[in-house]
């Protein structure tokens, strides 16, 4: 047995004990049931909505070191290309039960106990203001700050305690702004298809090339806010980049404002397994020694360019209806595991019953009906055929098993086909894989990059919490969905 074998067996036997450990001195009370928060009365004549922004560059980036998010660890910013901000967008329905918050912020992703952190404040703020839920995701922007610990100098931790402090002060300015600058507003929904900007990286090809917007247009006629969720990884200026960037999001909102003076908050898909935007001459630029900035700034503006061609409009009926279910997730990633035990990674650990042996992570899935449009919030990074279909035969998975181990697709549970997908969503669990094309290495699991018997690479499982997290998502929507048609 050589070493790395001898770390694997170390690793499983130490997340064995503490989960064992975990469940007999702190077993967790049921988690509450899914309540709808649904409007009882007539619809009002129009929604009140309203847009802030702020900075989350640190001031002191050039003196402090500060890491690099979303590919190598240890890879201090050198520099600053353009500025990442926190968006807020407030939006109430005006049926006196409150505004709902919708808070995008420009980072690789935000766990759960740092979630709650800042929805705490952000409440804690609003004095005199009602407000009945905080959904707070991020753009999974590769090019921002660490904010979750694992792209440091391991083992020490990547995330500054300091930082996520500024990311909590700009969050209330920006959503302080929003509520102070509110008008009466109708919303128009829109969508246009993308067929020329992605790419599929890892079977099946299965993802929505639909870019979707809401347009909060003021009736005082004063400046537009567009609400927009696409399916990519915000990662175009790739592994190679040293320097602080909102990436291509940040471009896409420039085209936007400079077109039409409307602010932009953006969201990302189901963007697992994995779906990027693709550069037509990588190769070249990669040879050529150059970076990717001015094909991610390209990227951006056509991305920009799409969503001003949208003209296919429908006005939405002003109500905002929401289910929020919390959900327990066993952690069976032993490096993930060993990375919160010592700090690495800060997140509260939990046991539940049905999962002996190993400990847990809270987590959280929120279904909305914005007006007609079924929204649902997740807190990961989805593989699109757990939301949509098209799972891999048995022929052609990871080790000949049947997609009938899989979860029903999320979009199918809901009922909806046009279900609107919200990675990254108050929480980051990390990759979701269907269970039957889930593969580890066979001896160093969640250490070592295995490859299939078609000899394809199987990354995204090194960075999961393990194959029963699928089944999870898909039992919490289920219950969703059943207090939603109650």
């Amino acid at each position: 047995m050589n070493i790395m074998d001898k770390v694997a067996v170390v690793l499983d036997k130490y997340i064995t004990h503490v989960g064992n450990t975990v469940l007999k001195k702190n077993p967790t009370e049921p988690l509450p049931a899914a309540v709808y928060d649904k409007l009882d009365k007539e619809p009002a004549d129009a929604f009140i909505i309203g847009f802030g922004k702020a900075s989350i560059l640190p001031p002191d980036w050039a003196t402090k070191k500060y890491y690099i998010a979303g590919y190598s660890e240890n890879n201090p910013a050198v520099g600053v290309l353009d500025e990442p901000h926190v968006h807020a967008l407030w939006v109430d329905d005006c049926s006196d039960r409150g505004g709902m918050l919708f808070i995008s912020c420009d980072c690789v992703g935000i766990l759960n106990k740092d979630i709650n952190i800042f929805r705490a404040a952000v409440l804690a703020s609003l004095k005199g203001v009602s407000c009945r839920a905080v959904n707070i995701f991020c753009t999974h922007n590769h090019a921002g700050i660490d904010t979750m610990g694992i792209w440091g100098a391991l083992p020490l931790s990547g995330k500054n305690p300091k930082y996520m402090k500024l990311i909590q002060r700009q969050m209330i300015k920006a959503v302080h702004a929003a509520i102070e600058e509110s008008r009466i507003c109708d919303v128009f929904y829109g969508t246009i298809q993308v067929p020329d900007l992605q790419e599929d990286i890892r079977l099946p090809h299965v993802y929505s090339k639909t870019l979707t917007r809401f347009r909060c247009v003021p009736r005082d006629g004063s400046r537009e806010t567009w609400f927009m969720n696409f399916a990519a990884h915000s990662e175009s200026l790739q592994g190679s980049n040293s320097r602080i960037s909102a990436d291509f999001p940040q471009y896409m909102r420039n085209r936007i404002r400079n077109e039409t003076g409307a602010e932009t908050i953006y969201g990302v898909g189901a963007i697992g397994g994995m779906i990027s935007m693709e550069v037509p001459n990588e190769q070249e630029i990669r040879k050529a020694g150059s970076d990717f900035a001015e094909s991610t700034m390209t990227i951006g503006h056509k991305v920009g360019g799409y969503a001003l061609q949208i003209k296919d409009e429908k006005k939405l009926t002003p109500y905002v209806n929401f289910c929020r279910k919390e959900l327990f997730v066993p952690v069976e990633n032993t490096v993930l595991s060993i990375a919160g035990r010592v700090h690495i990674i800060e997140a509260d650990w939990y046991a539940d019953a049905r999962y002996p042996k190993k400990t847990c992570l809270k987590t959280e899935m929120t279904y909305i009906d914005f007006g007609g449009v079924p929204m649902l919030m997740i807190p990961c990074e989805l593989f699109p055929e757990l939301a949509f279909g098209g799972y891999l035969s048995a022929e052609e998975s990871a080790e000949g098993k049947s997609p009938d181990v899989n979860p029903t697709p999320l979009t199918e549970i809901a009922g909806e086909k046009e279900l609107l997908i919200f990675g990254l969503a108050n929480d980051e669990l990390g990759y979701v894989l269907p269970p039957n094309d889930f593969l580890l290495h066979p001896t160093q699991p969640y250490l070592e990059i295995p490859r299939d018997r078609l000899e394809r690479r199987h990354y995204e499982e090194t960075n999961s919490l393990g194959p029963q997290t699928a089944q999870c998502l898909a039992d919490c929507l289920a219950e969703i969905m059943e207090a939603v048609r109650k």
